[in-house]
């Protein structure tokens, strides 16, 4: 796929993007029908683009807000929001001005790219890409989430989270589930000794 794809190339990523991520997908017909978080990025990329001419501000500005509307997502037509995007379910999803976000992230419903600030200047957060963020969890401020972070459902995230890592509770900790069962594994550590273990890695 080119750098820069055509915007019929964007739409087939992206719905490739919702087969492989949504379990429920039965079909690409489907998905390009019935898929509101698609619907909504792909009105995004319409209004982002107007956002970027002064003169269009305002119909970017109307249309984002025909889209959440119509699909339950609201989008700032100012975020950046990178290749193969997808929003599981969509609804209640908010994206603020200044976040930016890398290529193949994943958001479940209720998700808050949110502020901490009135000022005009960089306000939400970035986030890397391979990203997937949890229903209901809120990252606010311009914190910078690394690639390959996994953020858990209801987290609150106000700091930076390394690459790789997995953020979880209110507010958030992140930990490396991986590299602390392989720790265990290796008999390195004691699993008591790890306070924010994952049982789950043991299965």
């Amino acid at each position: 796929m080119p750098e820069h794809p055509t915007p019929w190339m964007t739409v087939r990523e992206d719905v490739d993007a919702a087969m492989r991520r949504d379990p429920a997908a039965t079909s690409r017909l489907v998905v390009l029908l019935t898929s509101a978080g698609l619907h909504a990025i792909w009105l995004h990329r319409i209004a982002h683009r107007w956002w970027q001419k002064r003169s269009l501000r305002w119909p970017a500005r109307i249309l984002a807000y025909v889209s959440r509307t119509v699909t339950g997502v609201e989008i700032h037509p100012g975020a950046h929001i990178g290749r193969r995007f997808f929003i599981d379910h969509g609804m209640g999803v908010v994206i603020g001005e200044t976040a930016e976000i890398g290529d193949d992230v994943m958001l479940y419903h209720g998700v808050t790219l949110g502020g901490t600030s009135h000022a005009r200047v960089k306000r939400h957060p970035t986030l890397g890409d391979n990203v997937l963020v949890g229903a209901g969890a809120k990252i606010l401020g311009p914190v910078h989430v690394g690639s390959n972070v996994k953020v858990g459902a209801n987290s609150v995230v106000v700091k930076d989270v390394p690459t790789g890592a997995v953020a979880t509770g209110v507010p958030a900790v992140y930990r490396f589930p991986q590299v602390e069962a392989q720790k265990v594994a290796d008999r390195e550590v004691d699993p008591l000794d790890l306070p924010f273990l994952d049982p789950a890695i043991f299965i």
